[in-house]
């Protein structure tokens, strides 16, 4: 046996074990091919490789594709395909709306022909054009606020309502199709991963949920996961985070800094290291605890959310904040 062969054992031996995944949480199993695709309503489709979402509408025109994970990547190609054959429309994809700019949702952009129609919001152009990124051509036609567009006879609405997972990331409603797309805020059945999903501004990570329960829809698509989302499962991950809130601003008030300033008294990075530690561990235990089997991964990822948040309430919004006199 090779080293790195042993090493990688050893590791993995070494991992540490977590909360089984509730049922609620597994969507539809993958095809052979690691995808599956299947129908949202009338003729729109979404695409998973149980991690990463992707969707398209098929029209009287050609096909319109929202997102483009490089995970799915061909896979997106072959989604397409299978349901036009079996519909017996074209597979010929027009449009590519992006949702926001980061790689992992757009990097298979360039898999598409060039004379694809790519549209997103204004910021959306300026960082792809800012990060130069062959995989992912910078839209050609932008927005500011609102856009409505009429394709093949199809309707799609596009809102950017202020920055919350990036700069850019926007609203994508389907109003005949009772349908709501937005990437990157609620992982349906599943916890937020890394600080918050790796979002930029939590103020407005937080306050999106409450502005996609404003559309009317019956379908959600979070861009994550193994299945579509529904109203109660947008209306459970704000439950979560509220918890979450109340729970750090407990540990924020319940923890004394004294203690850690009085040992690491000539070492103040390591004292707010170590309170940074201690508050969101008393933050994070009571949420662990109440959403373990109700949302997965709850053990997983919750205490990177916590931190982000505390972060968040601290530095954003002031609570705590304390003036020497």
């Amino acid at each position: 046996m090779s080293t790195t062969t042993t090493t990688a054992k050893i590791g993995a031996d070494a991992l540490p074990d977590y909360a089984p995944v509730p049922r609620s949480a597994i969507g539809p199993a993958l095809n052979d091919k690691g995808y599956y695709t299947g129908r949202v309503e009338r003729n729109l489709y979404w695409v998973t490789d149980g991690s990463y979402q992707s969707a398209f509408l098929t029209t009287k025109d050609g096909v319109v594709l929202f997102d483009a994970p490089p995970s799915i990547g061909g896979n997106i190609r072959r989604a397409v395909d299978e349901i036009a054959s079996a519909n017996g429309v074209s597979n010929k994809v027009t449009h590519l709306i992006y949702s926001h700019h980061h790689a992992d949702h757009a990097g298979a952009s360039s898999l598409f022909d060039k004379d694809v129609v790519r549209i997103g919001h204004e910021e959306t152009r300026r960082l792809l054009l800012r990060d130069n990124d062959p995989a992912r051509p910078a839209p050609e036609e932008t927005f500011a606020d609102r856009r409505t567009l009429k394709i093949g006879g199809e309707r799609i609405e596009l809102a950017w309502r202020g920055p919350n997972h990036s700069p850019d990331n926007i609203y994508i409603h389907f109003p005949d199709h009772d349908t709501l797309m937005l990437i990157d805020i609620v992982n349906c059945g599943w916890a937020p991963i890394s600080i918050c999903n790796l979002s930029e501004d939590i103020p407005g990570y937080v306050a999106a949920p409450a502005i996609a329960l404003d559309y009317p829809w019956k379908h959600f698509m979070g861009g994550h996961v193994t299945r579509l989302g529904t109203r109660d499962d947008v209306t459970l991950h704000q439950q979560y985070m509220a918890d979450i809130d109340a729970s750090v601003r407990k540990a924020l008030v319940s923890v004394d800094p004294t203690p850690f300033f009085q040992k690491y008294f000539d070492n103040p990075w390591a004292a707010v290291s170590a309170l940074f530690e201690a508050w969101t561990d008393a933050g994070a235990a009571p949420v662990i605890e109440k959403y373990t089997g109700v949302l997965a991964a709850a053990d997983v990822y919750t205490r990177s959310t916590v931190f982000w948040v505390m972060e968040s309430i601290r530095l954003d919004l002031g609570f705590g904040s304390y003036v020497h006199p």
